[in-house]
């Protein structure tokens, strides 16, 4: 990545093609402004960033006001355009005075519009810095976190993504992501952090709907058929699985679709059909159907084969994933005798890789497709010591300290919400000697801690991990072990 030192840089509008960088002279130094346009009236203003939030935007002050402005950078003087409706107040970087060292050039052409990541103007060891300054900061009551297990190559990451299709105003076919907090569509050819196979894949649907009569779907007129295309790559196996979402069931030229496909990605395993009739930010409807293949997907995660449908929730980056996992595993002290409860534990990844240092795994989940995956990929992998249950985990772990029975270790994985204080308590009940909590969010992970160290649980371990380059987003595995 290029350093760009004393530039200042410009959010243009584009359509699918790099900008043009345009530079004025200021004082023999090259200038560049950023900033969408806006009909609604602004103040400027000339602020110095103080630090940044844990989203990565910038902090400054403005009459007394505390703003976050996002693309700013601590020590930085730049100029901001301030917009205000009644007590609403918000700022939106115009142009950066004085650059700070950390400052880089961001490598995708789309940065400043998509807002899918929000940290490519920040050198990769900056990156670091800030995550790892977030997880210090959460964390500095139950001690000091370990350095943060970061990515050799932070790009190309993603084993899934997601294009949506529409016409633009000169009724062309585009394909792209939604720009942020909108639904409008830029028009991308490659995504950094994609799998660039998939962004390939894309590319010759996008050929295919202007050389035939398939429409993309308005969501003004509900008229016409594709909505989007959802894309997953096994990382090890090289299986790819393509997901064509559709308004309708009714799929004219399916046949000739499908070898058009195979004919120009010969590496495409699977195609389905997903139908999507509602009027709705869900992706994938109810209603599917296998055009070619198996329906699913293989891949390789710590040495286990797990197979991958559409709705599988499955690590979006796996080389961290292993990373993450395998401290969990030795966070979790495994000696071959342990009862583990895997709770929230979607298709079994973690309690599967748990399972061959475990005496008994245990994993419990709500979601019936989830479970059903889990107990296949148990059998796909010969595991017989693992048993996965469909139920609430906190409400299983009470009736298992009803009748008497313990655990050793509880693994969990929350969604970003993290737990609530029902299933803490359980935990709690449930009295294991020790809680491995993995966090895709450490703010509730902090927030969950406090409440499992009022009730008898001491932390002994914090590992960040660094799983989404390129965006805020950073997880966390916490280590606890019951008081004696």
């Amino acid at each position: 990545m290029k350093k760009s030192k004393n530039k200042t840089h410009r959010a243009d509008q584009h359509s699918g093609k790099q900008n043009s960088t345009q530079y004025n002279q200021s004082k023999g130094k090259h200038k560049k402004t950023f900033g969408h346009k806006r009909s609604q009236k602004s103040i400027t203003a000339e602020v110095t960033c103080s630090g940044l939030n844990d989203e990565g935007k910038g902090i400054v002050q403005w009459n007394g006001k505390q703003l976050e402005v996002p693309l700013l950078l601590p020590g930085e003087k730049a100029e901001v355009n301030i917009f205000q409706k009644g007590r609403s107040v918000h700022a939106e970087l115009s142009r950066v005075i004085s650059s700070a060292e950390e400052r880089v050039d961001p490598p995708c052409p789309y940065y400043y519009e998509c807002g899918g990541c929000q940290l490519q103007h920040m050198s990769n060891q900056a990156q670091s810095r800030f995550k790892q300054k977030t997880i210090d900061t959460l964390m500095k009551p139950y001690g000091k976190p370990e350095p943060i297990l970061t990515m050799d190559h932070p790009y190309d990451y993603r084993n899934k993504s997601h294009t949506t299709f529409g016409l633009n105003h000169n009724r062309q076919v585009i394909g792209g992501l939604y720009a942020q907090n909108t639904h409008e569509i830029i028009p991308m050819d490659r995504c950094l952090i994609h799998d660039p196979k998939a962004d390939e894949i894309v590319q010759t649907i996008k050929d295919y709907l202007k050389n035939s009569k398939m429409q993309p779907y308005n969501e003004d007129t509900r008229q016409g058929f594709l909505r989007h295309v959802l894309i997953k790559v096994g990382k090890v196996s090289g299986e790819i699985m393509v997901v064509l979402v559709a308004a309708s069931s009714e799929f004219k030229g399916k046949k000739k679709f499908v070898k058009t496909m195979r004919q120009a990605h010969p590496d495409i395993t699977t195609m389905l059909l997903n139908v999507n009739k509602r009027d709705t930010s869900v992706v994938l409807g109810d209603q599917e159907q296998v055009l070619f293949g198996k329906g699913t997907i293989t891949d390789t995660l710590c040495g286990l084969e797990f197979e991958i449908s559409s709705k599988s929730f499955y690590q979006i980056n796996p080389v961290q994933t292993e990373k993450l996992y395998g401290k969990a595993i030795e966070m979790a002290g495994l000696t071959g005798e342990e009862t583990v409860i895997d709770a929230y534990c979607g298709i079994g990844t973690i309690g599967l890789v748990a399972s061959g240092k475990a005496g008994k795994v245990i994993g419990v989940e709500a979601n019936k497709d989830a479970v059903r995956d889990a107990i296949r990929n148990s059998k796909r992998n010969g595991v017989k010591n693992a048993r996965f249950y469909q139920g609430d985990a906190g409400e299983f772990m009470v009736e298992m300290a009803a009748r008497g029975e313990q655990a050793d270790v509880v693994i969990m994985d929350p969604p970003r919400s993290g737990s609530d204080e029902a299933f803490l308590s359980s935990v709690v009940k449930l009295q294991p000697k020790r809680i491995v909590y993995v966090s895709c969010n450490p703010e509730t992970q902090a927030r969950d801690l406090e409440y499992l160290v009022k009730n008898g649980f001491n932390v002994e371990g914090i590992q960040p991990v660094d799983m989404f380059p390129q965006t805020y987003h950073v997880e966390s595995v916490a280590k606890l072990v019951r008081k004696v």
